[in-house]
């Protein structure tokens, strides 16, 4: 078990990241407009446009800060994709506002490939001072790191692999790696998904099973699995065997699993296929993909999508209709402002760090607007959000010990 996740990393094409999204609501994401990337094949990367927020600036010291050269890496979508990736990137430019000398170029790593997406951030690692490298296929980043002890990473979805293969993950002393418990937004949608369904079929579909993906699911399927057990409800779950996914150990895992991240046709085929089965309400964390089940969504009746990651309600409006109901959230746009905060005040120190509801870095949208909950149904999210926050409810998560199956209500 050592070996396993870096051998099984190397094996796999990381096509883009989790999730899907605009902006955030119950920890709100930042918004601005991306700035144009440059495309980074691993034999070749060069920076491109540098998003700098104010030309008055440039004889001001930021508040006591140093300015800060950033690049941030990301691949295949960019950091235009309304989602993970934008999330982060919108951390960087709220850093940028408030400390204007600093600058970012957006780099994007097009395959997808693990191998490749080193090789991008090793091409560039010369020429900044703070690299934010979005995704678990950057996991592979600690010998640059270390190599580099000058430059300071932000590692987001992942820790830093081991490069000699004897450890699963090891701290760097230049990566601030953060890790979120999906698990949690994961849960807060299972709840919405349960107390909301008219057909009593539910399902989640994910991009590939990599490990925040698999919290995803669990999640949900835990908080299903909640308020069936608290309210007497019977909600079911429903899986498509030919879509089942195999997570980083070789572990079936069940699900709904695209296979991709980009692959938005058989998003859509899959989301088909859920609604045929009388599945009303769907969770969806599959980057671009979830595109797909997002047109399924709006081509049917009655058949409304959990957003994933950062709030998802203008990606659903349908004519005078929406088909987002809320959205799972997973802050990253205000953790990644902090570390860079850290850096450029001289406090950063590097390390591997989980984030949850009690650093409001997980949670959902509940506000007027850009949600359809019902008021009742918040009441009861919000009720179980505090025993979540406090600890009191733990919900199954891929590496944690606990399986939906073991999962009870408490």
């Amino acid at each position: 078990m050592k070996k396993a996740l870096s051998l099984a990393m190397a094996a796999l094409l990381a096509l883009s990241l989790t999730a899907c999204g605009n902006s955030g609501s119950t920890a709100p994401a930042e918004s601005s407009t991306p700035a144009q990337e440059t495309a980074a094949p691993a034999e070749s990367v060069e920076a491109s446009t540098e998003a700098s927020s104010s030309e008055a600036a440039s004889d001001t010291a930021d508040a006591g800060n140093a300015a800060l050269k950033i690049a941030i890496v990301s691949s295949p979508s960019g950091v235009d994709d309304g989602s993970f990736n934008e999330d982060n990137y919108n951390g960087i430019l709220s850093f940028i506002e408030k400390n204007p000398s600093s600058t970012v170029t957006p780099v994007k790593e097009p395959t997808g490939d693990t191998a490749a997406a080193v090789q991008a951030v090793a091409d560039i690692v010369a020429d900044y001072d703070a690299i934010v490298c979005c995704g678990f296929q950057f996991a592979g980043i600690a010998q640059i790191a270390q190599d580099n002890p000058n430059v300071k990473f932000i590692l987001v979805d992942a820790f830093p692999a081991d490069p000699e293969g004897v450890e699963e993950s090891i701290e760097v002393e230049n990566i601030y790696a953060m890790q979120f418990k999906e698990q949690e937004s994961g849960f807060f949608a299972g709840m919405a998904a349960a107390y909301e369904t008219k057909s009593n079929k539910v399902a989640v579909v994910n991009g590939i099973a990599y490990p925040s993906n698999v919290n995803y699911q669990y999640g949900f399927e835990c908080g299903v699995k909640y308020v069936n057990e608290t309210e007497g409800k019977s909600v079911e779950l429903v899986e498509l065997p030919s879509y089942a996914g195999t997570d980083v150990h070789g572990e079936n895992v069940g699900g709904n699993y695209v296979g991709s991240f980009a692959d938005e046709a058989t998003g859509k085929v899959v989301g088909n296929a859920l609604i045929d089965e009388g599945v009303d309400i769907m969770f969806v964390a599959a980057g671009a993909s979830g595109n797909g089940v997002i047109t399924a969504a709006k081509e049917a009746e009655g058949v409304y999508i959990i957003g994933c990651d950062v709030d998802q309600y203008d990606d659903g409006a349908n004519g005078d209709a929406n088909v987002i109901l809320t959205s799972g959230l997973k802050v990253m746009s205000i953790n990644v402002d902090r570390a860079l905060t850290t850096i450029a005040d001289g406090s950063f120190k590097g390390g591997n760090v989980t984030l949850g509801a009690d650093t409001d870095s997980t949670g959902y949208v509940k506000e007027s607007g850009r949600c359809q909950l019902s008021a009742d149904t918040i009441t009861k999210i919000d009720a179980a959000y505090e025993k979540v926050k406090a600890g009191e409810i733990v919900p199954a998560a891929n590496f944690n010990g606990i399986t939906p199956d073991d999962f009870k209500a408490e």
